[in-house]
């Protein structure tokens, strides 16, 4: 074991004189002035949508609907257990817009029958949002 200790050491004091000779010759770094980065306005994108076809089911197109969009309103029905928050975060992952405003309107299902056999319909959501003026959603692509 003598032997390969003398290895060993030998080694050591190469390294050390390498390093010790490195840091006589290496140059003290000079920095330079970094320019100051501009803010830019944070953009929404569109995030991941796994979550969000949960809460918005389809796009409501009547004629109603589309008179309102030319003022910045587009209806979807949304699923009955969403609520204002989860729709608006549904939105901006889907559409890559913010909304000003969610409204959301609960609609009862109707009474219907089948010959004797009477039942209902089932109840339902619907959501109005409301964007900034000047902003749209493409809501006619997956229809």
């Amino acid at each position: 074991m003598g032997i390969f200790n003398k290895f060993k050491k030998q080694d050591e004091k190469v390294k050390t004189e390498a390093q010790s000779a490195k840091v006589v010759t290496e140059k003290p770094e000079i920095k330079k002035p970094v320019a100051p980065v501009e803010k830019k306005e944070i953009k929404h994108s569109k995030e991941d949508t796994k979550e969000a076809y949960r809460y918005l089911l389809r796009p409501i197109m009547t004629e109603k609907v589309s008179n309102l969009g030319a003022l910045g309103k587009y209806v979807f029905e949304v699923a009955p257990q969403a609520n204002k928050v989860e729709i608006s975060k549904a939105i901006v992952a889907l559409y890559g817009v913010k909304p000003v405003k969610v409204n959301i309107i609960r609609l009862l299902g109707k009474s219907v029958r089948y010959g004797r056999t009477t039942g209902k319909t089932k109840d339902w959501k619907k959501a109005v949002i409301t964007l900034k003026a000047g902003e749209t959603i493409q809501v006619y692509e997956g229809v």
